[in-house]
């Protein structure tokens, strides 16, 4: 009886490990598409910004967009990966989400609320591939 357990509980790990996976992805791309949507935003000068003056990380707002827009693209190109379960996809998506973090917090003065929300969404990527573990060979 000790043999089905243990494969009836491998079989609920590998499906919550492949959740999270699939999770991230989806959380990933949705970051990834915010974040192209301030780029072009930050590119062409909207005036939905907001520009402080005594911010001590002040950068053009056009070198933001930029930064955002290729951070974007980036994000989701892996989330595509990270949909195949692929090993370099979750290594780069927290790498790529840290970066995002990091970004939206030196932006913080620009668009507050959108900036935590990206980072909200992107903390839960880094947990949700840090937490899986895919030990299998089905989520390889």
């Amino acid at each position: 009886m000790s043999a089905t357990h243990t494969s009836h509980t491998g079989t609920a790990k590998q499906h919550w490990a492949q959740g999270l996976t699939v999770f991230a992805a989806v959380i990933l791309m949705l970051s990834g598409i915010l974040d192209i949507f301030r780029g072009i935003m930050g590119i062409a000068e909207d005036d939905v910004f907001v520009t402080t003056r005594s911010y001590v990380f002040e950068f053009d707002l056009t070198g933001w967009g930029w930064i955002h827009l290729a951070l974007g693209v980036v994000a989701v190109l892996v989330s595509l990966g990270l949909f195949r379960a692929s090993m370099w996809a979750r290594v780069a998506g927290v790498a790529i989400a840290a970066l995002i973090v990091i970004a939206n917090f030196l932006s913080l003065p620009y668009y507050p609320v959108w900036s935590v929300v990206t980072i909200a969404f992107a903390g839960f990527v880094i947990w949700g591939l840090c937490v899986s573990r895919s030990d299998t060979s089905s989520l390889r």
